[in-house]
């Protein structure tokens, strides 16, 4: 009995989920042409067509279709096997590309990535910060932490937890301006416009079966947190952030929560990787040690902004 094409179906595997040989080659850290020659050794071998191609798009077959299942838990298997032998479960080694956004990145991932560095020390770690959404595949990304709806079926993704986010502003504001008690308020007010959709979306609100929304309007809008901070401190207006932004300026009172026995559309924090599943084992204990530790701080800064509410609604 022939032994099993192993190269050939990892290939397979890597182009079926890339979506492309280029992609596949990157992946796999072969070159294009040996990626295809491997695929095509496997068809013959096997006399059946995997992968449609054309000169612009790769396309699973039926048959390959069938199989990618099968060829995936293969491939992973040995990669697991391989992984054992040499001892990577225990000794982490290599580099892994890492991708946050921005605020998130500085205010919460230093600690954490500094203990995991600790632990396994011939890990390397490449940061990339931005509030742009990555090509995980074109830019050779292992994991991306990514605060958003997801609208990427292919990648593989692990909602993490639920992101706290509060209307804040500063007392001396609200003190001049006064404090806003109801959403439809805040129409009189300076508001930041935050986000990366269109400057005139709505911030939108609920309470039991009440709902309202707001049109954000005032001299600023950022697509990042942080630059809001210094305005709000300033006695500048208000804006709605992540509670992460702020967490120290809300625990020292220079920012208070208001309207926070009103909710907000809750955000998630989603942990994304590439669609295949053939990962180092130390990407897979980095994605796994991520999940945990940042779970723990959501929710933690969850509980502030829950205990903030129920003040709130004991002194409504």
């Amino acid at each position: 009995m022939a032994l099993p094409d192993y190269e050939g179906w990892a290939c397979f595997v890597a182009v079926a989920d890339g979506g492309s040989f280029t992609a596949a080659a990157a992946q796999l850290g072969l070159s294009k042409a040996s990626v295809s020659k491997a695929v095509t050794r496997l068809e013959a071998s096997l006399g059946i067509t995997l992968l449609h191609r054309s000169s612009r798009v790769v396309a699973v077959s039926t048959a390959g279709a069938g199989l990618l299942d099968e060829a995936r838990a293969m491939v992973a298997a040995a990669t697991a096997a391989t992984e054992a032998a040499r001892g990577d479960r225990v000794d982490l080694a290599g580099p892994i590309r890492l991708a946050a956004p921005m605020s998130f990145g500085i205010k919460v991932l230093g600690p954490p990535l500094a203990a995991f560095l600790e632990q396994h020390p011939a890990v390397e770690i490449e940061v990339i910060l931005n509030d742009a959404r990555n090509d995980l595949v074109a830019e050779g990304i292992d994991l991306s932490l990514r605060i958003a709806s997801l609208d990427d079926s292919a990648l593989l993704a692990r909602t993490i937890a639920p992101v706290a986010a509060s209307v804040m502003a500063s007392p001396s504001y609200l003190e001049r301006n006064g404090t806003p008690r109801h959403p439809l308020e805040l129409a009189r007010h300076r508001l930041v416009g935050y986000g990366h959709r269109e400057r005139a979306a709505p911030l939108r609100f609920h309470r039991g079966t009440e709902e309202a929304a707001v049109v954000p309007s005032g001299p600023l809008f950022v697509n990042n947190g942080d630059i809001a901070v210094p305005w709000l401190l300033a006695g500048g207006g208000i804006a709605m952030l992540p509670d992460f932004i702020a967490e120290e300026e809300l625990a020292a009172g220079r920012l208070v929560r208001i309207l926070a026995d009103w909710s907000l559309p809750q955000a998630y924090l989603h942990l994304l990787s590439p669609p295949s599943r053939l990962r180092p084992a130390r990407v897979r204990a980095l994605s796994d040690y991520l999940v945990d530790v940042l779970k723990r701080s959501c929710n933690r800064v969850g509980e502030r902004a829950a205990a903030d509410e129920g003040a709130s609604n004991r002194g409504a």
